[in-house]
């Protein structure tokens, strides 16, 4: 079965749909209330997208990312972060908060998890991200199991050959 077979769920129950970009747009705003900068929320949100499998979502974060001041080299490096000296200790916590929500069904959050990320980050920074990673995984599972064809890149389009 191919992409064009399938029910486009943000198009067949738009009103849903609508209610979830609702919550991303909420999520934003709590973010930007804690100080979660652009960068930080597009980190969390490309490395959630890899550990999915989401190349729609991965397509999309890595375009705000750059956007975001992310350079080729972070991009590169969220996959193997726990070796690369490119992130800040707020990033790291903020990709291991990634692996948790991303993995929860596995052992929840951790208690070293929790403790070490609740070690570098606020409450409300805390909240925040957590909240970033529930939308971005309900994001992951909307556009893998519609199989929605990866955006063209935005960059290419701008960029003279």
């Amino acid at each position: 079965m191919t992409a064009e077979q399938r029910v486009h769920l943000s198009k067949s129950a738009p009103a849903v749909y609508s209610s979830l970009a609702g919550l991303a747009k909420q999520v934003g705003a709590i973010a930007a209330e804690a100080g979660i900068d652009d960068r930080l929320k597009e980190i969390v949100q490309i490395h959630a997208s890899q550990l999915n499998g989401c190349a729609y979502c991965v397509r999309v974060h890595v375009e705000k990312g750059i956007k975001a001041g992310l350079d080729a080299d972070a991009v590169t490096q969220i996959a193997t972060w726990r070796d690369s000296g490119v992130f800040s200790d707020r990033e790291r916590a903020g990709l291991e908060l990634a692996e948790a929500f991303t993995f929860i069904h596995e052992d929840g959050i951790p208690d070293d998890v929790y403790d070490r990320v609740g070690g570098v980050l606020t409450e409300a920074e805390y909240v925040a991200l957590s909240w970033i990673l529930i939308s971005i995984n309900a994001f992951n599972r909307l556009t893998i199991a519609g199989r929605y064809p990866v955006p063209p890149r935005e960059t290419a389009a701008a960029t003279p050959r």
